[in-house]
């Protein structure tokens, strides 16, 4: 899981914030920048897909890998191939070149996240989830200094163009692992006996259809409608109601704010040398603490506790970025601090909404279900991440990050009266 979760945030910046800091330096403005921030709605719509990735074999790599193995190492070939064609990119003189090259790699690794989280969950039981969050988030992060501190260092000395060649070679970890992991064996079967009487009474009223249409309309109704179902079914309709609102509003600071970052680090005078070993290199490493941390975190005091202080610490740390804007110059111990603390909340927000996700996912249904968490989780943040930008050039970063502080307001209300009595079995783990 480790080395998957590298192969997970290894592409995550190299479409947000790293190819931010590209675009910026070439003179790109920073409404066109956050726009392209809009590239990773794709993540959004992996629940079009997921159902294909749970159910449709790949011929002849399934009978090698199996299942889960066999789409993993689809998408992450489709990953060092996008990468490579960025490499070769020019943004000032084709910025759409870029914006395609973004949307593939994007696809890539939606479908990669599809395919590694079902396999995260299949892989473990319950119990284990958190640990196996904690192993995948640490991973994560590793890809993300890879893809941070590592990219921004490389470029100040070797340029962009080796910079996205270095990181596609970097991306043959996450097929090496592939290659070497054990496919898992679901707990239970993929299709409940409720949901076969369902298939076999949609079949039933559609006798007169040809063959073809009865096979494809009854798979739709078992990978689609189904995994639907089975989760409205555990709840009362206010109560789902409440967890999509939650699932939906819980990361709208980090969505917001992360497309800003670089922009700001470089519109605030700092260098990439500062950026790659202040805010990437020295940050994200202590996220990692953080995210071992959140592993202990969410075993002793629970998941609810850990969403909860994670949104607290969001808050916190972009009140730190507010006032980080308001001084006078690039100053590296400010940096250093403010980075720092959010870096360490985000690794708590991030595993503590892993976990939950991963809870309400019921095995029945693994890649769907979680696909489509994972899709409500990032459509808000993705919507109001493009306006990000303009938002910057009217009102000034200080009062823009007060703006993303106040996005996690929503959240924590939510978990407030979802903790009441009337709604707490909703935050407890799926049952099959």
């Amino acid at each position: 899981m480790l080395f998957l979760g590298f192969a997970g945030g290894l592409p995550f910046y190299l479409i947000y914030n790293t190819l931010s800091a590209w675009l910026r330096q070439e003179g790109i403005a920073r409404g066109k920048i956050s726009m392209l921030g809009w590239v990773g709605l794709i993540f959004t719509l992996e629940f079009l897909w997921a159902p294909f990735v749970d159910r449709v074999p790949l011929p002849g790599l399934k009978r090698l890998l199996g299942r889960r193995r066999s789409w993993l190492l689809l998408a992450q070939l489709g990953i060092v191939g996008a990468l490579v064609n960025l490499s070769l990119a020019h943004p000032a003189a084709n910025l759409t070149q870029v914006a395609v090259g973004a949307l593939l790699l994007a696809f890539c690794a939606a479908t990669q996240d599809i395919a590694m989280n079902a396999w995260r969950i299949e892989s473990a039981p319950g119990s284990q989830q958190g640990a196996m969050a904690a192993a995948y988030q640490v991973g994560f992060r590793a890809g993300l200094i890879c893809s941070s501190a590592g990219a921004l260092g490389l470029a100040q000395v070797a340029g962009w163009h080796v910079t996205y060649a270095t990181m596609a070679g970097l991306g043959l970890v996450g097929v090496i692992t592939t290659l070497l992991v054990r496919e898992p064996h679901p707990r239970v079967v993929p299709v409940g006996e409720h949901q076969e009487e369902r298939v076999r009474a949609w079949l039933a009223n559609r006798a007169h259809w040809p063959s073809f249409a009865q096979t494809a309309g009854a798979a739709f109704v078992g990978a689609v409608v189904c995994p639907l179902t089975d989760f409205l079914g555990r709840f009362s309709v206010r109560t789902a109601a409440l967890l999509l609102l939650l699932i939906g509003s819980y990361r709208l600071t980090d969505f917001t704010m992360g497309v800003m970052a670089n922009p700001f680090y470089i519109d605030h005078g700092y260098s990439l040398g500062q950026i790659a070993t202040v805010v990437k290199f020295i940050g994200l490493g202590l996220s990692m603490i953080g995210v071992v941390l959140s592993g202990v975190v969410i075993a002793r005091y629970g998941i609810v506790r850990a969403l909860i202080l994670g949104s607290c610490l969001v808050i916190l740390s972009n009140l730190g970025w507010s006032w980080l804007a308001t001084t006078h110059g690039p100053t590296v111990v400010g940096l250093g601090f403010v980075n720092g603390l959010d870096n360490m909340a985000l690794a708590l927000h991030g595993t503590a909404l892993i976990a939950f996700l991963s809870a309400l996912t019921s095995s029945r249904y693994t890649a769907t279900q979680y696909a489509l968490f994972s899709s409500l989780y990032a459509l808000p943040g993705e919507l109001l991440k493009g306006t990000s930008g303009f938002v910057v050039d009217r009102i000034g970063y200080p009062h823009f990050f007060l703006y993303t502080a106040s996005l996690s307001i929503p959240a924590l209300l939510l978990l407030y009266v979802l903790t009441r009595p009337t709604h707490r079995h909703a935050l407890r783990p799926a049952t099959d």
